[in-house]
């Protein structure tokens, strides 16, 4: 990616996107950073719909889906400034939203902790097995294979 061809391809100055992102990194900084609090959004309203943490799961795996340029981005610090300012912002509020963390106080127990990271290790996990699984897939919903995951995880 350069940010002279990105200006060709969008039809704008080839100072415009240099202007606005600083550099070729400041580019996917802006995605991570917008990446995380639309992430934010949609665990939160997942989980606020419905008091589900397996919900925030399901929300997860959807996002990812719906959002792939986003989420393989934000998952990839070598391609942007991990230490931006947005993305310092951006990134805390999804912690405890993807630990499961709700309820808790300033410290987790540390058993709730290992519990809330091997659970977004699985969705996270799916999500990008998802994303780049065989074609066939696309007769499944994401969100029923990610929610009969989650289930049967919780359940072992």
């Amino acid at each position: 990616m350069s940010l002279r061809d990105l200006a060709r391809r969008t039809g704008v100055s080839h100072a415009a996107p240099a202007y606005h992102f600083g550099d070729k990194a400041g580019l996917p900084t802006a995605i991570a950073a917008d990446g995380f609090r639309r992430l934010a959004a949609s665990l939160r309203e997942a989980y606020a719909s419905s008091g589900s943490f397996l919900e925030a799961g399901v929300a997860y795996v959807r996002f990812a889906v719906s959002n792939k340029a986003h989420f393989e981005v934000m998952f990839r610090p070598e391609l942007y400034r991990p230490d931006d300012p947005e993305v310092v912002r951006a990134r805390p509020a999804t912690r405890p939203l993807l630990y499961g963390l709700l309820a808790g106080g300033p410290e987790p127990d540390p058993d709730e902790l290992r519990a809330g990271v091997a659970a977004w290790s699985l969705v996270h996990g799916l999500a990008t097995l998802w994303l780049m699984g065989p074609p066939d897939r696309a007769r499944d919903d994401p969100a029923d294979v990610s929610e009969g995951c989650v289930r049967r995880a919780t359940d072992a």
